[in-house]
């Protein structure tokens, strides 16, 4: 039986986690979970409960963290990308108390989600420090980019092609056109190279993050001599790549115990 338990990680309703830890005697290998929606307060952790839940039945700690979002005071620009960082080195003081392995950390995010891992990895020291970014302080063996967004710049432009409200814009506080700034330091595709090991997973079929954000990102970082791996899944949508009972996330596992196969 795993144990589930709800852990503040800061003052604020929306930050805190959700660890779930395997029934074993050994520390534990952790997953941090982030979960997408647009980065908007109507979507929460509990998207990726039952991947969560899956991952601590193959004997994986999870640590689903929530996030202050678009629509809750202190969301968007800039407090949503330092929530996530101080979840994730809010395990540096769960890893006694809970039998966690910090030596083994993975992070999967979708859609937004992996926007958000993306970033927060690609931060090993604070950068333009009037933007007040934290720092991230414990060491990311892999990251998985589950339909990311992987281009702010790009994804402004989608929604605006198609003649809809930017979501992107209402994170960063305006377009690119007026903020530019930031998107040059929210952006993963502009943050290139990474040093981690990371791993692209995008559905064919997704309508609601293109698949080619991550194709073109990939090809950035490949130029860029990065560590990265594209896996493209023909027939799947944006949302059967979290589905624990799809073949979409068989691959993701694969991907988890390092036997990911790039398109």
């Amino acid at each position: 039986m795993s144990r589930i338990i709800k852990i503040p990680y800061g003052k604020h309703s929306s930050q805190f986690g959700v660890l779930r830890i395997p029934d074993s005697k050994e520390p534990s290998r952790i997953i941090v979970l982030i979960h997408g929606g647009f980065w908007q307060s109507k979507y929460d952790l509990e998207e990726n409960n039952p991947i969560a839940e899956d991952l601590t039945s193959r004997g994986y700690a999870t640590w689903n963290i929530e996030y202050r979002r678009v629509g809750e005071e202190g969301g968007g620009w800039t407090g949503t990308f330092n929530d996530v960082i101080d979840a994730i080195n809010y395990l540096s003081k769960l890893n006694k108390a809970y039998n966690l392995d910090l030596a083994k950390i993975d992070i999967i995010g979708h859609s937004a989600g992996g926007h958000l891992a993306l970033w927060a990895v690609s931060r090993t020291s604070p950068v333009h420090s009037e933007l007040n970014f934290n720092k991230l302080n414990v060491p990311i063996k892999k990251v998985l980019s589950l339909a990311g967004v992987t281009d702010l710049n790009n994804m402004w432009e989608y929604h605006e092609e198609r003649g809809m409200k930017s979501v992107v814009a209402a994170l960063m506080g305006g377009s690119p056109k007026e903020v530019g700034e930031r998107y040059k330091v929210a952006s993963p595709i502009e943050l290139l190279p990474m040093s981690t090991h990371h791993v692209l997973v995008h559905g064919e079929l997704d309508q609601h993050v293109p698949v080619e954000l991550s194709k073109d990102y990939y090809l950035k970082a490949i130029e860029k001599g990065c560590y990265v791996n594209l896996v493209v899944l023909p027939n799947v949508e944006h949302f059967k790549i979290i589905d624990p009972s799809s073949i979409a996330w068989e691959s993701v596992i694969d991907i988890v115990l390092d036997k990911e196969k790039p398109s």
